[in-house]
C-alpha cells in the first residue's frame, strides 16, 4: 500500500531520522515469465504503509531462494491460485531482508524506529520493504547485513525440517538431498552441530563445499544413487528433485523419518508437491514416518538461528552476492544450479 496525505511516522522524525521518501528505487515485474533477467526490471515504486502489526524496514540487503524464482516465474501454476493468474499481483519481488526499522504501525510492541532487523517481508528487492513485526527479529551485531538477509527464509525452512519434523539426534544417519541449495547448507550444519553423521547429495562440482558444512560424505547425484553408501539411515531430509517415495523409502531404516520439503522439477501444474500429499496418505501404513512441510518465518526460529551464529555452530554461507539491477541475473543462476549455499542482493551498496 502506498502512502496518502494523512499518514505520518512520528517515530521515524522523533529519532531525528532521514525523512521517509515518497518513492524508491525498486525491481519492478508486469509479467510472469522463466528467464527473469529479461522479465524484471529496475525501477521505482511507491513506499509502502505499515498497516497494524506491521513494520517499515530500510532494507539493505535481500535473500535469494527458490520461493521468490517460483512466484516470479509463476510455477507450478498451482501457485498462481494466491499470487495472481495471468500476472503478478505483487509488482515487486523479494523475501528475505535485513535492514534498519523506519516506522511502525499500530499495536507493534518490542521494535523501535532505528533498530536492525532481518527477517521477511514483502516487496524486499526494493529500498523499504513492509514486513509482519513477528516475522522480525533484532539483528545481532555479530551477524552482517549480508548474512542476515539469508538466514530467514532458508534457514527457518531447515530448522523446522531438522530440528521440529525430523527430530534429529546425536549419533543418527542422516541423508541430505540438496546439500549444497540454501535450504540444504543449512540443514547440514544443523544436524551436523546436532551430532548427527550427515551424508550429503549434490554435484561433485560442490563436494567440498557440502563438506566444509560438516557432511562426513557426498554422492553425487550425477554419478551415483542414493543408495551408493549404503541404506538404514535414520531421516532422510528431501530438499530437491522429485525422486519418487519408493527410493526415498527404500534408504531409510525400518522406523526412520522422511521429511519432504517443498517440491521441485515435478509437473508443470503442482511442481511435485503431490508427492508430499501421497506422503501423508501412506505414512498410517508403514512402519516409517513419512511427511513434507513449508517453512515459515518466526522470530522464534529467527533469534536461535541467531544465536547458532553467535555460538559458532552456524554460518549463513553467502557465496555471491549482485546489485540490486541483477536481481533477475541471480534468481537465473540460482534456478540453473550456478549458487552454492546463498546468494544475496546488496540494496545499498557501501
Amino acid at each position: 500500500m502506498s502512502r496518502d496525505s494523512s499518514t505520518s511516522y512520528p517515530l521515524a522524525t522523533a529519532q531525528g531520522s532521514a525523512p521517509i521518501p515518497e518513492r524508491m528505487a525498486a525491481v519492478v515485474q508486469e509479467r510472469y515469465g522463466d528467464g527473469l533477467a529479461s522479465v524484471l526490471a529496475l525501477g521505482d515504486a511507491p513506499v509502502p504503509m505499515p498497516g497494524r502489526g506491521e513494520v517499515l524496514v530500510r532494507v539493505d540487503a535481500a535473500g535469494v531462494d527458490r520461493g521468490v524464482w517460483h512466484l516470479a516465474t509463476g510455477k507450478p501454476y498451482a501457485i498462481r491460485l494466491a499470487s495472481g493468474f495471468s500476472r503478478p499481483r505483487s509488482t515487486v519481488p523479494g523475501l528475505d531482508l535485513a535492514g534498519t526499522v523506519a516506522a511502525v504501525g499500530e499495536g507493534v510492541d518490542g521494535l523501535a524506529v532505528g533498530e536492525a532487523v532481518f527477517g521477511t517481508g514483502v516487496g524486499t528487492y526494493a529500498e523499504y520493504a513492509v514486513a509482519k513485526a513477528g516475522m522480525l527479529a533484532r539483528r545481532p551485531a555479530h551477524i552482517d547485513v549480508a548474512a542476515a538477509a539469508a538466514l530467514p527464509v532458508s534457514g527457518c525452512t531447515a530448522r523446522q525440517a531438522v530440528v521440529d519434523h525430523a527430530r534429529v539426534a546425536s549419533g543418527e544417519r542422516i541423508l541430505v538431498i540438496g546439500a549444497s541449495g540454501g535450504v540444504g547448507s543449512y540443514a547440514v550444519q544443523l544436524a551436523a552441530a546436532a551430532g548427527a553423521v550427515v551424508t550429503g547429495v549434490a554435484s561433485g562440482a560442490k563436494r567440498d563445499f557440502v563438506l566444509g558444512l560438516g557432511a562426513r560424505a557426498v554422492i553425487d547425484y550425477r554419478r551415483e544413487g542414493i543408495d551408493s553408501l549404503g541404506a538404514g539411515y535414520d531421516v532422510v531430509l528431501d530438499l530437491a528433485g522429485n525422486r519418487p517415495l519408493g527410493i526415498l523409502r527404500g534408504v531409510l531404516a525400518p522406523r526412520g523419518r522422511l521429511v519432504i520439503v517443498g517440491g521441485e522439477q515435478g509437473g508443470p501444474l503442482t511442481g511435485g508437491l503431490d508427492r508430499q500429499l501421497r506422503a501423508q496418505l501412506l505414512a498410517p501404513f508403514v512402519g516409517q514416518r513419512l511427511g513434507g512441510m513449508f517453512g515459515r518465518t518466526a522470530r522464534a526460529d529467527l533469534e536461535a538461528l541467531a544465536a547458532a551464529v553467535g555460538r559458532g555452530s552456524l554460518r549463513p554461507a553467502v557465496t555471491q552476492t549482485y546489485p540490486l539491477a541483477r536481481v533477475g541475473v541471480a534468481l537465473d543462476d540460482l534456478a540453473a544450479g550456478r549458487v552454492s549455499g546463498k546468494a544475496v542482493i546488496l540494496v545499498r551498496e557501501g
